[in-house]
């Protein structure tokens, strides 16, 4: 693994979409909650605040990273899917993880994240054919339909498990 901050690799995906992608990202999504728990699971406070690399956030800020991600994801889905190529608001990604909240139990976020996940999927399964080619306008990466953004965020969580994961490996906790 030569760049730890990509280690699964940047977003890529095979065009066309297909309904079995579509249904593997999905499924991807509804597990993030269980194997994001797995990742961290025993990690002392010590471990929890060391970074995935130098320069990297903490675990701690990795796992309510996530959760800021994909609460806005799930606001941008049904944004998406109630207007017409709504443009969503970005955020300071960076700025958000130094927050205080970012300091709490990680478990605060981890209940957040499975209640979230719930809804999301039960919204993503309930997408029809035509939802799918929907889109949000992103000001700095332009329009996106919701096909792409699934895989997007199916990725988000595999690619910041993978951050605590290949820590664990590296460090052998």
């Amino acid at each position: 693994m030569n760049d730890l901050r990509y280690p699964i690799g940047q977003f890529t995906y095979k065009r066309p979409i297909t309904e079995e992608m579509i249904d593997t990202w999905i499924q991807e999504i509804e597990d993030l909650p269980n194997e994001l728990t797995k990742a961290i699971k025993d990690l002392d406070q010590k471990q929890l605040d060391t970074p995935y690399r130098v320069g990297g956030w903490t675990v701690r800020q990795v796992v309510h990273h996530v959760v800021d991600s994909h609460m806005n994801s799930y606001i941008r889905f049904k944004l998406a899917l109630t207007e017409k190529n709504p443009t969503i608001k970005p955020y300071k990604e960076e700025k958000w993880a130094e927050l205080p909240d970012s300091k709490l139990p990680v478990d605060v976020s981890l209940v957040m994240l499975d209640s979230l996940h719930k809804r999301w999927v039960n919204l993503l399964y309930s997408l029809e054919l035509q939802d799918l080619e929907k889109t949000f306008n992103h000001p700095e990466t332009g329009e996106t339909k919701l096909a792409a953004a699934i895989g997007l965020y199916a990725w988000h969580g595999r690619h910041h498990t993978a951050h605590i994961t290949s820590l664990r490996k590296r460090l052998n906790w």
